[in-house]
């Protein structure tokens, strides 16, 4: 069945998130050709929204563009996931080192709702609701860090960790291991003490990128 796009919101951002969760997923195979012809088709949209989608997957090194030859899908490998995750640690430790010296409670009430939220959705498996509560907690970090340059590099990439993390949690069976990490990362961001902050971001970010890498695994 056909993916559809909402009118109203931004066709290539959509089109993107569409063709990144199924190169992710592997229903789109390194090496196969997609052609802008056949998405404008498939996802009634002109070509203007199919080439800001392809331009967007070629950045994030998941399709290439060779024209005239056409468009080709990249894939993720075990390096590429390397890559991503180490990337993502060392903006996140940064983050965090930044975010861990703000005092005002009140600025820390978003991210403490969406552990709440995680909670709730582990309790009712739904696995979408807690997705986007984990995004939301992971991008208060940055948030917290008053670093827009900093936040903007973690936007930039976080349609890709989404990506990531839809593979991941939809074969979790039980989300209660996962909200109860979230928790301990929040208790212990709030206490302050930075090093071991640190160390429990650095175990939550290296399971995160192991599970992915299992997933290629049982894929190949």
């Amino acid at each position: 069945m056909a993916d559809t796009v909402k009118r109203g919101e931004s066709l290539g951002a959509q089109v993107a998130n569409v063709l990144r969760q199924r190169i992710v997923r592997g229903d789109l195979a390194p090496g196969e050709r997609i052609t802008e012809e056949a998405l404008a088709e498939e996802f009634d949209v002109s070509r203007g929204p199919i080439r800001d989608a392809l331009t967007q997957l070629s950045f994030e090194k998941l399709v290439r563009i060779q024209r005239p030859r056409g468009v080709f899908v990249v894939g993720l490998t075990r390096d590429d996931v390397d890559q991503l995750y180490s990337l993502r640690a060392a903006l996140e430790q940064l983050a965090l080192s930044r975010a861990i010296r703000v005092e005002d409670d009140a600025r820390w009430q978003t991210m403490a709702r969406a552990v709440r939220r995680m909670t709730e959705a582990a309790e009712t498996s739904d696995h979408t609701a807690f997705a986007a509560a984990d995004l939301d907690f992971h991008s208060q970090i940055y948030a917290l860090a008053d670093h827009p340059r900093l936040e903007g590099a973690w936007r930039q990439y976080l349609p890709t960790f989404s990506a990531l993390l839809d593979v991941t949690i939809n074969h979790d069976s039980d989300l209660h291991d996962s909200a109860v990490d979230h928790v301990a990362l929040f208790d212990v961001m709030r206490s302050g003490d930075a090093a071991k902050a640190a160390d429990v971001l650095t175990a939550h970010l290296d399971g995160a990128r192991d599970r992915m890498l299992s997933e290629i695994a049982m894929s190949e």
